[in-house]
């Protein structure tokens, strides 16, 4: 049987500062090398995403904006996309804009990410900005106006506010039409919450559909600690949460195990699949 293990980043994989440690990439790395399938299915693009997790060797491309891209990392290059219409991309800038929110709009061309921006609507959104640009080398570009810029490669939109500013938001882009829309708390900032919209072909479960059969995997075992990991849970023949996790998803979960905090994910990893292994 071949099997594929897959984890969230943020929160499950990652610890409370969002970095990967060592003895995780070293444990990872050992069940790679004796064979082992593993990659990761986050919220992130591919600038920050592949940076964090640079000490592991990766060996399945992994899943991106959840669900939007799947990315070989080997090869830095995007195997699937899936985009939003340009008028739905249209009409869904022109929600953010009447509700007065300001978020960042993602296209991919020429296998290029890069984001688009009109301002920021608050301090976490422009911190959000700096680090992706200052330290992952992620290209932004500032525009007066994203209708004027939605076309046939926009794939994401992102932001970070309160939750009483973004609710309506949400209400609204459900009523949409052919996108779907992922709002769920940021582990980061507390009282903080993401709101991201995205094609509704896009999901975590449709991308680990999509890997199981590029790889031809028979199994899959997910980690995942958040509201956005639900839609992989549903798909995968194994889930664990680590013990940080909302309690939703310790309830939709086939195991819970130790915080994120703990190395949990590796620990489990290596209990599971490389007893004796040294």
């Amino acid at each position: 049987m071949k099997e594929l293990l897959i984890t969230d980043l943020d929160g499950t994989l990652l610890d409370s500062n969002g970095k990967l440690s060592d003895i995780s990439a070293e444990i990872i790395n050992q069940f790679i090398s004796t064979g082992g399938a593993f990659t990761f299915a986050t919220a992130r693009t591919a600038s920050s995403a592949v940076k964090i997790t640079e000490k592991i060797n990766i060996n399945t491309p992994c899943i991106l904006m959840n669900g939007v891209s799947i990315y070989d990392i080997q090869k830095k290059k995007y195997i699937k996309n899936e985009y939003i219409n340009n008028g739905t991309a249209v009409t869904v800038a022109a929600i953010f804009k009447q509700c007065n929110i300001k978020p960042f709009m993602y296209k991919i061309k020429n296998n290029r990410l890069f984001a688009l921006y009109t301002g920021f609507e608050n301090k976490q959104m422009y911190e959000f900005f700096l680090l992706r640009r200052d330290k992952y080398d992620k290209p932004f570009i500032k525009c007066s106006d994203f209708a004027c810029e939605a076309d046939e490669s926009v794939v994401y939109f992102t932001t970070l506010g309160e939750y009483e500013s973004l609710a309506p938001v949400k209400s609204r882009l459900d009523k949409i039409d052919n996108i779907s829309s992922a709002f769920y708390k940021d582990v980061y900032n507390k009282g903080l919450w993401f709101l991201e919209v995205f094609s509704n072909r896009a999901s975590k479960s449709n991308g680990i559909k999509f890997l199981k059969k590029y790889g031809t995997f028979d199994y899959v075992t997910c980690f995942g600690d958040n509201l956005n990991d639900l839609p992989m849970f549903q798909i995968c023949d194994k889930c664990i949460a680590v013990g940080n996790a909302k309690e939703e998803v310790k309830s939709a979960a086939d195991e819970v195990i130790d915080c994120n905090n703990a190395d949990s994910v590796a620990f489990w990893i290596k209990e599971n699949y490389m007893k004796g292994f040294e």
